[in-house]
């Protein structure tokens, strides 16, 4: 198939947006010419080298769609440095004001898409709002939790995890503050911390696996690696409650991930967790609220009955408003018009 889209990505560690490329990509390349371009992504997806994607032949135009400064500043120097024939597209998942230099970068694209409606509006030029979805295929729930826990080496009761990059933004501390008062009363529950702290990140990473083992709750808070994209499916499947305790955050694709695998939702009112959760299939809190995120989880982890509804309406949420196939045709339907 003819290449018509370029997507690049630009950063060789794991990140939200190399995942979204991970994931979506592939399901667009049923449908149009998509490849991705760059380092750190897996073997299936569809990929070039940035050598070509830079000697593209000048016979018709295509689109190069952009999720970061630098693939935006890369684009640009394509299009007028190497004149090669790219529209630009951009999409932002942040929400807050821009700094001066991202601001003349996106002044600079063609068209841009928010991933959000409250993303949309920190963006100062016309924006189209294109959510998140989710491979309802690959992000289901698991046919036995039982026996998926105990091949990845998890202790039997109820399972709480809080997913994704370890850093005070993230709230991983408001998480762990969060176990370490409701578990001492709750002995059949364990807290599943699982990510990555970059090197500056390390000391709160070490101040937090501190806090816990004064508090006598190693063997039940657990700090396990970051695992590559392909298998978190299972990782989320084996939860009981997903939690995410975000200060703040763009747009947030843990909370899909999880409520897509049948877990239900704690999450702050940040990001776009608003407009992701339904009353029935999660519960929002305010950041930096440990008293509230303690009010909100006690219940659900009490009670099996309001977990297994919870969880039921976690799946049809995502099934009725979130599927990555959704995504992707909206995306495919603005790179034709951009082509046209």
């Amino acid at each position: 198939m003819e290449i018509l889209v370029v997507a690049p990505n630009l950063k060789r560690r794991l990140s939200g947006v190399t995942a979204t490329i991970a994931r979506l990509v592939p399901v667009q390349a049923r449908r149009i010419g998509i490849v991705a371009t760059g380092p750190g992504l897996p073997a299936g997806v569809p990929h070039i080298p940035l050598w070509r994607a830079a000697t593209l032949p000048r016979d018709r135009w295509r689109v190069w769609h952009a999720r970061r400064n630098t693939e935006m500043l890369l684009g640009l120097i394509l299009v007028h440095g190497l004149r090669r024939r790219y529209r630009l597209l951009f999409t932002s998942a942040s929400q807050r004001r821009h700094t001066g230099w991202t601001k003349w970068l996106i002044e600079r694209m063609d068209r841009v898409v928010a991933t959000s409606a409250k993303g949309a509006a920190y963006l100062e030029r016309e924006a189209e709002v294109i959510l998140h979805g989710i491979d309802t295929e690959t992000f289901a729930p698991p046919a036995d939790r039982d026996t998926l826990r105990a091949r990845l080496g998890l202790p039997p009761g109820v399972l709480v995890g809080c997913y994704g990059r370890i850093r005070p933004s993230k709230g991983t501390d408001n998480f762990v503050a969060t176990m370490i008062d409701l578990l001492p009363t709750r002995p059949r529950v364990t807290a599943v911390v699982m990510g990555r702290a970059v090197e500056k990140d390390q000391p709160f990473l070490a101040d937090l696996k501190a806090r816990v083992a004064a508090a006598g709750l190693a063997e039940r808070i657990l700090f396990l690696p970051e695992v590559t994209v392909d298998r978190m499916p299972d990782w989320y499947g084996a939860l009981d409650l997903y939690v995410a305790p975000q200060r703040w955050e763009g747009f947030g694709l843990t909370p899909l991930e999880a409520m897509a695998c049948g877990v239900p939702v704690v999450a702050t009112r940040t990001g776009a967790f608003e407009e992701l959760l339904s009353p029935e299939s999660g519960t929002l809190v305010p950041p930096d609220d440990v008293p509230a995120l303690a009010a909100a989880l006690a219940p659900v982890l009490d009670d099996p009955a309001l977990r297994d509804a919870m969880a039921r309406a976690a799946r049809i949420r995502v099934d009725s408003a979130f599927r990555i196939e959704d995504e992707a045709e909206a995306l495919i339907s603005l790179y034709r018009r951009m082509l046209a």
